[in-house]
């Protein structure tokens, strides 16, 4: 693991990376009580030549600083940083499975360790990196996941926290995804305000696909609008998606003529897409899955039941996905990866 320590009074400390081990935190310290923490979430990937890249880790490193900036936590140079788990990744290469599928996850945290029961702007904190191997999100093939749409509890509100990947922002999640459980249903919905608007899917970013009544496809994301997470792979797949659209980059499987929009849209949007066979897909996207295909959302007590394809993903998030990962395992050469070594 990397460790980089921090004091108010004299700054960054040296980078240091040392062997799996637990931490020394003071029972005051404010991380404990007062939820200044926060992470990242990256992998790295071993390709069919044995080298080894991350992906996009400047997005990462960009969104970590901004989190550290609503905690008033230390920031850091994000080159700096990458280098380090550079190194870190490189001591840890035999960890990275050769399987097709599988890759090494690797989880930045920064922490406030400081010994105080005050309320206040840290002055110790703790960088840590560690990281483990992991197999791939759907060994057995595509199953497309149900969601419970959730309206009686928010994740994010306007002026709150929802845009930053602070751990105050995913424990209070647990109990909607537990209810969904409950329920029957894979993962939560998260519904905002009374015109319950889609904002994410337990933890992934949320796009859906709906054809106007032209017939051309628009594929749709919720707005960055600070309760939105600015995720990697949301912002990868908006990038793929345009570059069709203007042309730069044709993927075959996406419509010839696609609308990209990052826009609101709630659940009467989607019933109605439903009831009028326009509703052409739904899927959440993040780091663990990369993609995740949705069938079905319970809502208002019954289900809206959305199209998949016939091996569990819909054309538009198969191709993106295809792509995607195309790129994550070198299989597809792209500027979005970062070598690590060869």
């Amino acid at each position: 693991m990397l460790r980089i320590p921090w004091t108010e009074a004299t700054g960054w400390g040296a980078p240091n990376i040392v062997p799996f081990s637990t931490i020394n935190l003071s029972p005051s310290a404010t991380m404990l009580h007062y939820a200044q923490s926060l992470f990242e979430g990256m992998k790295a990937y071993r390709h069919a030549d044995d080298t080894v890249t991350l992906f996009r880790p400047e997005m990462n490193m960009k969104r970590m600083n901004t989190s550290a900036q609503r905690l008033v936590l230390p920031t850091f140079d994000g080159n700096a940083l990458i280098q380090c788990i550079k190194m870190l990744t490189t001591i840890d290469r035999k960890w990275i499975p050769k399987e097709p599928g599988h890759s090494l996850y690797i989880r930045p945290t920064l922490i406030a360790t400081n010994s105080t029961l005050a309320i206040a702007p840290p002055k110790e904190a703790l960088l840590f990196v560690i990281a483990c191997p992991v197999g791939p999100y759907y060994p057995q093939g595509f199953k497309p996941v149900s969601l419970h749409g959730t309206t009686e509890c928010i994740r994010a509100a306007p002026g709150g926290i929802g845009a930053y990947m602070l751990a105050a922002n995913y424990g209070p999640c647990v109990v909607a995804q537990k209810r969904a459980a409950n329920q029957g249903y894979a993962q939560n919905l998260w519904l905002q305000g009374p015109g319950h608007w889609l904002t994410e899917a337990g933890t992934m970013n949320l796009f859906v696909v709906i054809k106007d009544r032209g017939g051309v496809s628009e594929l749709i994301t919720p707005p960055l609008d600070g309760m939105i997470l600015p995720g990697v792979t949301r912002d990868s797949v908006l990038a793929l998606a345009r570059n069709h659209v203007s042309g730069v980059k044709r993927l075959q499987g996406l419509p010839d003529v696609m609308k990209v929009s990052e826009r609101p849209v709630n659940m009467g949007e989607i019933i109605q897409s439903s009831k009028e066979g326009r509703l052409v897909e739904l899927f959440g996207t993040g780091t663990a899955a990369v993609i995740t295909p949705v069938d079905r959302i319970g809502y208002n007590g019954g289900d809206v039941m959305i199209p998949t394809g016939e091996d569990g993903m819909g054309s538009v998030s198969k191709t993106l996905w295809t792509e995607l990962v195309g790129i994550q395992t070198g299989v597809i050469k792209s500027d979005w990866n970062y070598v690590v070594a060869k």
